[in-house]
């Protein structure tokens, strides 16, 4: 009985050491570099855009298929937008989206702590603050992301990322989002 509690536990231990290596969860949090290319026009005024500085935070997760290759699903509160400058006004006015996003990354690593990471992303419109009146903000964003991430330790990590948009982010003109993240995150 002893040897077969003995074998029982070391059995649940060996299975936690693997789960522990193949699945891990954690946070991260950074900095977007955010703009609206493509062609704008509001009731046939033209304008400027400049891009804007926000944030991102949220949860990530790491599935280790093999050892150089992992999938990492995650879920942020990402803000995108810019600021719209009218040749007849006065001020800048700043549209801004806040986005749950949920990027699926495929890691690829080149070393033990260097990775490349590419993948899709759909992102749902939470909220928008406008100043601009695009009243019809599509809900729905589909991106393209491509990036590199570094782990610093087995537990800390950096990461960097492009996010291409593909659909419109209104239906009143053809801009699309178009973000650079930088993030640092903690492995748990």
């Amino acid at each position: 009985m002893k040897k077969l509690f003995l074998a029982a536990v070391m059995f649940l231990a060996a299975s936690t050491a693997i789960h522990a290596q193949l699945l891990k969860i954690g946070v991260k949090a950074g900095v977007n570099f955010a703009s609206q290319p493509g062609d704008a026009s509001l009731n046939g005024v033209a304008f400027d855009k400049e891009g804007i500085t926000s944030f991102h935070a949220g949860l990530v997760a790491e599935v280790k298929l093999l050892e150089k290759f992992a999938i990492q699903p995650e879920l942020l509160y990402s803000t995108q937008g810019a600021t719209y400058k009218f040749a007849d006004a006065q001020e800048d006015f700043k549209n801004e989206l806040a986005y749950l996003s949920i990027p699926v990354m495929a890691k690829i690593y080149m070393t033990k702590s260097l990775s490349l990471e590419v993948g899709p992303q759909a992102s749902f419109l939470l909220s928008q603050k406008n100043d601009v009146r695009f009243d019809d903000a599509n809900t729905f964003d589909f991106a393209l992301n491509a990036g590199l991430g570094l782990k610093l330790t087995e537990s800390i990590f950096l990461q960097g990322r492009y996010s291409l948009g593909l659909t419109d982010a209104s239906s009143n003109a053809d801009i699309r989002n178009s973000v650079v993240q930088l993030s640092a995150g903690f492995m748990f």
